[in-house]
């Protein structure tokens, strides 16, 4: 069975909840990637994600100043957590269930990873060829 541990990004990037989505936008650019991991503030917090899709919509749609926004302002927090022994047609079905792009990885309560759409079909894409 094919596990979320298996196909996950493990090098995750993380942002302060506090930082300006100019710096967040900086990050993102710096690091090549389209979103990032919220972090939690107390250990009992749930974590966030911060993607492409809230940016534009923070900044262009609704006009938003990126050196006034914060990451808070605009990330999903909660972001939905995964267990990294989920399989992934079950990670895939929540995913196409409530219309999601990426699911936060934990292993307990910590980060371990993220995991997109895009990694569960490259890697169906790798064991069709």
């Amino acid at each position: 069975m094919l596990t979320v541990k298996n196909v996950m990004v493990g090098n995750v990037i993380t942002i302060s909840p506090y930082s300006t989505l100019r710096e967040a936008l900086a990050s993102m650019k710096d690091n090549q990637v389209k979103s990032l991991v919220v972090e939690r503030q107390h250990v009992h917090d749930s974590y966030g994600l911060l993607t492409y899709n809230e940016l534009l919509r923070a900044v262009v749609a609704q006009e938003g100043d990126v050196d006034l926004l914060n990451v808070y302002d605009a990330a999903t927090i909660p972001a939905i957590t995964v267990g990294e022994d989920l399989s992934v047609r079950q990670a895939a079905a929540l995913m196409t269930r409530y219309h999601l792009n990426r699911l936060v990885v934990v292993e307990g309560n910590q980060l371990v990873g993220l995991l997109a759409m895009n990694d569960i079909l490259a890697r169906l894409m790798e064991e069709l060829t």
